[in-house]
């Protein structure tokens, strides 16, 4: 049985899957199956390194500010207070740099700040344009699962195994998610405690992978062309499970996008 868990596709994958989905369901009664991205997240977390905290490396602190990032998500339910958005991308923008601080200043100062701002204004943009579907399950699922299998099979391509489970995990919890809305064909509760930690994550992780492995900087702009290709003009009158597929086909199109300009760079995956 250890040996199963020991296994990366079960812990980047499979397992947030179940998870994710088990969650989902038992929570849509109290309206937080939105939930089910940060817990499957952080059972490949405990899987990977068991919540180890010390020594705060830029990795930890990813996994530190995205639980922080679905304890805010929680007490923002019911606040739909306008800036509040711009508000959230700036904070994260913020936290981006305190997350790649070491690694930034080990640059001269252009480089600093041009990767500062860079990685600042990526996170940004995710939580800003991921908020914006928090209504909008079916979409926000779609584009959670492009945007975490991208920023997963990115990082993997890129030779940073520890950071594609991150990504994966994101992907693989969004994708049960998704899946149970398309089966049961009713929408489950989104908010942003399912649009703010999985846009959190995936941004510094993507960051994370550009600055210490071998993905490129110009695939994440590719994904973050996601929040917005999940904003297509779909009949909302259509089944969901077709709704699901029309959106997951653009969306991870641009997945698709990110990967094939990982793979010119840094080759196949270190498998």
């Amino acid at each position: 049985m250890q040996e199963l868990l020991n296994h990366p596709a079960v812990q980047g994958g499979l397992a947030p899957f179940v998870i994710a989905l088990i969650v989902a369901e038992l929570l849509q009664r109290l309206r937080l199956s939105g939930l089910a991205t940060i817990a499957g997240f952080a059972i490949t977390v405990y899987l990977v390194s068991d919540f180890a905290i010390e020594p705060l490396t830029s990795a930890r602190k990813i996994v530190l500010l995205g639980l922080l990032s679905a304890l805010l998500a929680l007490t923002l339910l019911r606040l739909n207070w306008r800036p509040l958005r711009l508000m959230l991308a700036v904070a994260g923008g913020i936290a981006t740099v305190w997350m790649a601080l070491r690694i930034l200043q080990q640059q001269d100062m252009t480089s600093m700040l041009l990767w500062s701002g860079g990685c600042a204004l990526y996170v940004g943009w995710l939580i800003f344009w991921m908020d914006t579907l928090h209504a909008a399950p079916v979409r926000a699922g779609s584009a959670g699962m492009a945007l975490g299998l991208g920023t997963g099979g990115s990082a993997l391509f890129g030779a940073s195994a520890l950071l594609g489970q991150f990504g994966l995990a994101l992907g693989a919890a969004a994708s049960a998610y998704l899946l149970l809305q398309a089966v049961t064909n009713s929408r489950l509760p989104c908010g942003r405690s399912f649009t703010l930690p999985l846009s959190f994550i995936a941004g510094l992780t993507g960051c994370l992978a550009v600055l210490t492995a071998k993905l490129p900087w110009y695939a994440l702009p590719v994904l973050a062309i996601i929040p917005l290709a999940a904003k297509i003009p779909i009949s909302e009158k259509m089944k969901l499970w077709l709704q699901s597929l029309l959106l997951s086909i653009t969306t991870l199109s641009c997945t698709a996008g990110a990967l094939y300009l990982t793979w010119r760079v840094a080759g196949a995956p270190p498998f």
